[in-house]
């Protein structure tokens, strides 16, 4: 194990077994190396593998801090990694996507609200009424979204959102059936909304997982080649071509 392994392996360690606890300082670096059995340049290079994988921080100025350790902002370190899938890759995640997404459904409508309806209603309407994959990609990643943070598991929700970040990569819509793939695609959203609306969460469930199971169908059958996509800030970034 290199001298950068060890100091990692060390600030995992503290920070799992809470000596250094969500949003804390650490100490100075020269305490924390010698605490590690590191030198200064090792602790500094594994401070900052960890600051790229979202668990630790430095501050100009104030210092290096643990994180909030939030999943969902740790998650976000792995999308780099999940862009580099090959297409096989992507359609076993759309397997746990159909599992997972399911039973977020199934929370959404357990715990359906107006707002939420109000949302939903907006973005299906929107999805109908338009023929362009970019907006369409748009509106329906804040549609999984909108349902994913409803069923109140914000881990899940960052997850959910790391898979679709891949599937955007290969659009569908455009392809020579892309008329019959808006229309499938619009009722499946259709048919998520009318079970949430009616509080049913089995039928959310069922609901999500055959939309999602349509979408795994479309991608094995055009099997469309990875779009290279303009770069963009995460927090305005569509999610997905396929849904």
């Amino acid at each position: 194990m290199s001298a950068v392994e060890t100091a990692m392996q060390g600030l995992r360690s503290k920070i799992a077994s809470g000596e250094l606890a969500p949003g804390q300082k650490c100490p100075p670096e020269g305490e924390l190396s010698a605490q590690l059995g590191v030198s200064r340049s090792s602790l500094r290079e594994a401070i900052r593998a960890m600051s790229a994988l979202g668990v630790m921080e430095a501050r100009h100025g104030s210092g290096t801090y643990v994180s909030s350790l939030e999943p969902a902002e740790i998650l976000k370190g792995f999308a780099l990694l999940v862009d580099l899938f090959p297409f096989d890759s992507v359609l076993e995640l759309f397997e746990i996507r159909r599992a997972l997404e399911s039973h977020a459904a199934a929370g959404a409508a357990a715990k359906c609200t107006p707002e939420l309806l109000a949302e939903l209603d907006d973005l299906t309407a929107k999805m109908e009424a338009t023929e362009d994959s970019a907006d369409i990609s748009d509106l329906d990643a804040r549609f999984h979204e909108a349902i994913c943070t409803a069923g109140g598991n914000s881990t899940l929700t960052g997850l959910m959102g790391l898979f679709r970040s891949r599937g955007r990569h290969f659009n569908i819509f455009d392809s020579v059936e892309g008329a019959t793939v808006r229309q499938v695609s619009n009722k499946g959203h259709r048919d998520i909304l009318e079970a949430i609306r009616n509080r049913d969460p089995a039928s959310a469930a069922t609901a999500t997982a055959a939309h999602i199971a349509q979408s795994e169908y479309w991608l094995k059958k055009f099997r469309p080649a990875p779009q290279v996509l303009p770069q963009v800030h995460p927090q305005n970034q569509p999610q997905e071509d396929v849904d």
